[in-house]
């Protein structure tokens, strides 16, 4: 599934999240199912981190919070 935000998109499938962040250096942070945490209640935060990435990136609302939740199949922290 690709999910559009404000400042690139996410590519998340039930093993693994990449997020293509827009602009002239191309950035691209990805990481394992089992790395991301998910963090709700207004703050929508992807968390990536253990031993391979740490990296956390802000979405633009609670939607596509849940849009990865459903697609990697783990819970939103409040």
């Amino acid at each position: 599934m690709i999910i559009e935000f404000s400042k690139g998109k996410i590519i998340v499938t039930p093993h693994e999240l990449t997020v293509r962040v827009d602009g002239e250096h191309h950035i691209a942070l990805q990481a394992i199912s089992d790395a991301v945490t998910l963090m709700g209640k207004g703050a929508n935060v992807v968390i990536a981190n253990d031993s391979s990435c740490k990296w956390t990136l802000k979405l633009d609302n609670e939607q596509q919070l849940k849009e990865i939740s459903d697609v990697l199949g783990c819970a939103i922290i409040d």
